[in-house]
Parts: C-alpha cells; structure tokens; sequence
C-alpha cells in the first residue's frame, strides 16, 4: 500500500514514554502513515491524543490540537468517566477508547472512524448514559406527561443508532433507508444545534436528553 493511500496520523501524549508506544503500536500498520505536526494537513490528518487520565493537562493538549486546526481527533486515556467523554466529545474529539483497550487493532479502527467521519465511543459508557437517559424519560417526564424533545422520531433512531456505533451502511440497512438519506438526517441535526460531527451530535442528544 503506498503512503499516499494511507491515512495521516499525529499522535500527541502527555508524556513521551506514552507518545513512543503508541508510535510503534502503528508505525508497522499498513493502513496509516504518521505524520509530523508541521507536515500534517490538519484538514484530512486524524490526531491521536494519548493519557494516562483525563485530567487538565490532557484538556490543555486536546486544546493546543484543536488550536492547530485539527478536526479529528482520536483520545485514548487511562480512565474515562461518562461526564469525561461528554466533555471530551463537545471539545471536538470524535472517537474515545481507554488505554487498556487500545490494541494496534483498535487504535487502527477508530483512526478509520474518525478520518470516515463516523466517530467512535466506548460501548459500556454509552449503555449506561442512554440508560440514564431512559429512566429520565420513564420516571420523571412521563410521570408528568412531559416529553423529551429536539428531535423527530427517525433522528433519534438513527443517533441511536450512531451512539451503538453503526456504520452508515449498517443504520441505512437497518431501518431500510439509502445511506443519501442517512446522512442527510445526520447533517440536518449537525446543522441545526451547531455540532461538528457525528460524536458531538450524540454527545450534546445525550447531555440534553434528545435520545
């Protein structure tokens, strides 16, 4: 594979012992090519940002990325809470994995989610956060005969569907639309409240109690 048809990637950690492994868990991949700062186009370049915690120092880093004008971004950390990712998400990062998680098959997969713009959350934190959302709705709106609102009914099946981390294929199949018609939902709702991809789309319907 020649290094033009490979995805670019930055990787950035807060400490270089931690920057070094996860140089060499994806200098040998195939489907990569790593990239200096000062050669990555911040356009089509995935960055990874790399901690031990998410604590202020990794902000200040996610920061100083997104200063660079970086828009995919990748953070891999030791801990990840669910208020964590909200954060992390609503920053600008469209895919989230914890450390001990991060295999080179992992790392390889959510950089191929965040350069296709599809965007990638830990499952068991998104679970318990749609959870959360769900005994919002059961035990305090409809008691009250309040609903959650924001959203039609197909958007909200398809960030559902997003937040289980479906593919675009996979949610067009899924509830019979063509992928056009996917994406055309996905960007309505981008649009609409002034989100940046797919993950903060998620992120802000979960913090708002849209799904």
């Amino acid at each position: 594979m020649l290094a033009t048809t490979r995805i670019h990637v930055l990787v950035r950690a807060t400490d270089p012992i931690l920057q070094n492994g996860m140089c060499m868990a994806l200098r040998t991949r195939p489907e990569v090519w790593l990239v200096d700062q000062n050669d990555a186009d911040t356009a089509e370049t995935v960055a990874i940002v790399a901690a031990d915690r998410f604590d202020d120092r990794t902000g200040e880093l996610l920061r100083a990325v997104q200063a660079r004008g970086f828009v995919k971004i990748v953070l891999i950390a030791g801990e990840v809470a669910e208020a964590e990712v909200l954060t992390a998400v609503e920053s600008g990062v469209c895919a989230v994995a914890r450390r001990a998680e991060a295999t080179p098959d992992v790392l390889v997969r959510l950089v191929k989610a965040a350069a296709a713009g599809e965007g990638a959350l830990p499952p068991d934190l998104l679970g318990r956060l749609l959870n959360q959302v769900s005994r919002l709705q059961r035990h305090v709106l409809e008691p009250r005969g309040l609903q959650l609102q924001g959203v039609t009914t197909r958007e909200s099946e398809v960030l559902r569907l997003v937040a289980s981390g479906l593919s675009t294929r996979e949610i067009a199949e899924k509830l019979c639309y063509s992928q056009r018609t996917v994406k055309s939902i996905l960007h309505d709702v981008t649009n609409r409240f002034h989100l940046r991809n797919r993950a903060h789309a998620v992120a802000y319907a979960l913090r708002e109690g849209l799904i």
